[in-house]
């Protein structure tokens, strides 16, 4: 997910010129020299590949979409992915190569990391909720250290207000279902305004920002967190509700179990847990923006056919709908 500046709206989509000969022109340029073996990762938002090598381990290659994040902000997450390898927090950051981490070829900026592997966490289990909990609570305490200067912020406008207003002015809501859609749609937004009310006024820090089971890789030695593309500045409990799921009584421990390990390190405020379902409400309106600003490339609707129909934008209404409801029901307290 991404703030609301996109290279889409061009008429020429920006990666396609980006095939695997540019690739691994772009590593030869940084004298990581590939020997043709080339996987393309599962990313949509910028462009991932492994790729092996003449000499040593296979690497990953990433390569931004343009005109997403400004070079600034780019080297702001990898310096914060820095600080945290120092703290022995275990994150993946961007290889220094010649003195960089962002790297330049034929117009794409790139980045290249180690490979690191692992499976999904199984969060089901107290003990890994808890050990991931520790690490994101490293993970904040270093974050709350300094703010970023470049990104922008985790926020009802950035996550609501912005996508709900870019997405009524660029005809992807059905006629029919325009007026039913914007109108929870604002219901929604007030929901999310009286969650951000009840929760008052909370720090904000550096977050890995889409800290969710699939971001998360564990190995016998425990997680390792990776793609901190979304990192920007909010409350501490975004990086917190996506371990949950199930119902109710099981979000409240599984909640529970991460802030067990997570106030070894960093302090949590409670009252943030009345932002999980406003939270969880601005990712949905985001993400639907988020879809169809990227629909004019072709790897969206080929891995999302689903979007933009009729069917989608009902389905919208009614999900909404279910979290207008949701938000005004008591916060998920760890019993």
């Amino acid at each position: 997910m991404d703030n609301m500046t996109t290279a889409g709206d061009t008429p020429e989509h920006p990666f396609s010129r980006l095939d695997p000969a540019l690739v691994m022109d772009a590593l030869d340029s940084v004298g990581l020299y590939g020997d043709g073996r080339l996987l393309a990762l599962n990313s949509y938002e910028n462009r991932v590949y492994q790729v092996g090598r003449e000499e040593g381990a296979p690497v990953v290659v990433k390569f931004y979409r343009p005109a997403r994040w400004s070079d600034e902000a780019i080297l702001e997450e990898h310096a914060f992915v820095a600080e945290l390898v120092e703290q022995e927090v275990p994150v993946v950051p961007a290889m220094v190569i010649d003195g960089k981490t962002l790297h330049d070829y034929e117009g794409f900026r790139f980045s290249v990391f180690e490979r690191r592997g692992g499976r999904a966490p199984e969060l089901g289990d107290p003990a890994v909720l808890e050990w991931i909990g520790r690490f994101i609570g490293r993970i904040h305490a270093q974050g709350a250290a300094r703010p970023y200067q470049h990104r922008p912020a985790l926020d009802p406008v950035t996550f609501g207000r912005q996508p709900y207003d870019w997405l009524r002015s660029h005809d992807f809501i059905p006629p029919e279902l325009m007026a039913a859609w914007s109108s929870v749609v604002e219901q929604a937004l007030d929901g999310v305004a009286r969650c951000y009310e009840r929760a008052g006024e909370l720090p904000l820090l550096r977050l890995h920002g889409d800290c969710h089971g699939g971001n998360v890789l564990w190995t016998p030695d425990g997680p390792h967190f990776v793609d901190f593309d979304d990192s920007r500045m909010g409350p501490a409990v975004q990086d917190l509700w996506m371990l949950l799921s199930g119902e109710r009584h099981e979000m409240v421990r599984q909640m529970g179990d991460v802030l067990a390990g997570y106030e070894d390190f960093a302090e949590f405020h409670p009252r943030q847990l009345y932002l999980v379902e406003a939270l969880r409400t601005l990712r949905l309106i985001h993400y639907s923006a988020w879809l169809a600003m990227r629909w004019d490339d072709p790897a969206f609707p080929a891995a999302f056919p689903w979007f933009n129909t009729q069917r989608y934008w009902q389905d919208r209404i009614l999900e909404l709908r279910e979290q207008v409801a949701l938000m005004d029901e008591p916060p998920l307290w760890p019993v």
